[in-house]
């Protein structure tokens, strides 16, 4: 069975990982100012980093077009593909994959499309787009790479900090706003996909980012002390590149066997985030233990 991989831009591939790993990307639209934009095609993370802080509107995000779709398919099955893997942001921020649940059934006669739910969106789910190009290359067959991604995408922890929650409010992300919201301006809120619903989440007040950040690192050496294998550790700014390297190197040498990764969040996710969020996330290091 030939078996491609699908994902989207919120996955934050560079364009030399997908075309190394036959990793086809699908750009999420966003709109700002009455202007749509096709994340990583049309316009730069600067660039929109730059229209954010002059924007007159709350951008806002939508899906690719179900005929966008149905194209991209229709043409792995015209290259002989068999079988697609399509991994995308959580179902739990986005309907985009329940539109492809619904678009597999449709197509069932042409290829199959297996929907695969991160759970999670940025680079975590680019990392499980990456593993399941490297099964697809070892030959494993469908049933083995979604057991194994399931596996691998048990292991994601993460806890993010924002400036402030207003993004989050506006967009309707938030699935605790209301326990939050009254003190919007005078905390550094953490929050986490890592719940049973998969959401966004508000679980802890923090007075500075300074304290914040503490907080995340006692989160993650809390959970280092409950796994048992090697994990990657992934530090995400938006917007502040610095900030973002200055706590990767604290950690990295705080860690010298953990390899940790800077990286971003782009248009979409940055969309609801805002300008200066940072992240810690973690998740099973496939190359140190490989995935069984």
């Amino acid at each position: 069975m030939k078996i491609a991989v699908v994902t989207d831009s919120t996955a934050y591939l560079t364009p030399e990982e997908a075309a190394a790993n036959h990793i086809h990307v699908v750009p999420i639209p966003f709109v700002v100012d009455g202007k749509s934009y096709r994340e990583g095609v049309d316009i730069t993370t600067a660039e929109f980093y730059h229209l954010l802080k002059t924007s007159s509107t709350f951008p806002s995000t939508s899906q690719p077009s179900i005929g966008e779709m149905m194209e991209l398919y229709q043409g792995l099955a015209d290259q002989g593909y068999d079988a697609v893997i399509s991994i995308h942001l959580t179902s739990s921020i986005s309907g985009f994959l329940n539109s492809i649940s619904q678009l597999a059934e449709e197509m069932k006669d042409t290829i199959k499309i297996v929907p695969f739910d991160s759970h999670i969106t940025v680079k975590l789910m680019g990392y499980l787009a990456l593993e399941a190009s490297k099964m697809v290359q070892n030959g494993d067959d469908l049933d083995t790479i979604v057991t194994k991604l399931t596996q691998l995408r048990d292991t994601i922890n993460e806890v993010f900090v924002v400036d402030d929650l207003q993004n989050l409010v506006r967009g309707g992300r938030l699935s605790n706003a209301s326990a939050f919201v009254g003190s919007i301006l005078k905390i550094k809120p953490l929050l986490t996909f890592h719940n049973e619903h998969h959401a966004i989440e508000a679980f802890e007040k923090v007075r500075s980012m300074k304290k914040a950040k503490l907080r995340c690192e006692e989160i993650f050496k809390e959970d280092l002390a409950k796994v048992d294998y090697p994990v990657r550790g992934l530090v995400f700014h938006a917007n502040a590149p610095e900030a973002g390297q200055k706590w990767l190197d604290k950690l990295q040498a705080e860690y010298p066997d953990i390899n940790f990764e800077l990286t971003y969040f782009g248009p979409v996710v940055g969309t609801h985030l805002g300008q200066g969020a940072l992240a810690l996330a973690w998740m099973q290091d496939t190359t140190k233990k490989p995935l069984e």
